[in-house]
């Protein structure tokens, strides 16, 4: 599983005309904007190890400007995961390959389990999410730009399991 995470402002996405006659499917203030890619390999095991980098990996500064040094459940702020099943391509010359790319059906439970995860160790009325499998029209505002991103089959030995995430 990958995780593009961009630290922002504020960010909306929605359902296609964009924005005009689209509807608004979510929007979050200050926080994380994250594109989640599931492969055909990607198992609830690596659902967790996302679900705890987005919760704990250090993208703002503190209360002394100290960069880097907390994180978004640290701060309270938004999350907004959006699925971008292009993340799994491959180039084959010039047209993209998405056969790395779990099937919608699959991936649309592994995504769900993602956020149930999130919810379960942050507060759920943070977690925010576009439509699965929709055309969306996503708008951001960058904060740096920061943007990181997390590729669950580089995890690290730690095993610390989500319901041990510390948020308060």
């Amino acid at each position: 599983m990958k995780a593009i995470l961009q630290r922002v402002l504020n960010a909306k996405v929605a359902e296609t005309p964009c924005f005009v006659d689209g509807i608004e499917a979510s929007s979050i203030q200050k926080g994380v904007l994250v594109f989640v890619g599931i492969s055909v390999s990607d198992t609830e095991d690596d659902a967790e190890y996302i679900a705890r980098k987005i919760l704990n990996v250090r993208l703002f500064e503190d209360e002394n400007q100290k960069r880097w040094a907390k994180s978004t459940s640290d701060l309270n702020l938004e999350i907004m995961c959006v699925s971008q099943f292009t993340l799994y391509h491959k180039l084959k010359g010039n047209k993209p390959d998405f056969h790395q790319a779990m099937g919608s059906k699959d991936s649309k439970v592994l995504y769900g389990r993602l956020l149930s995860i999130l919810q379960t160790n942050y507060n759920p009325s943070l977690i925010k999410d576009g439509v699965f499998g929709a055309h969306m029209c996503v708008m951001l505002e960058n904060d740096g730009p920061v943007t990181l991103e997390i590729d669950s089959n580089h995890k690290s030995s730690t095993n610390i399991l989500p319901s041990q995430v510390k948020v308060e």
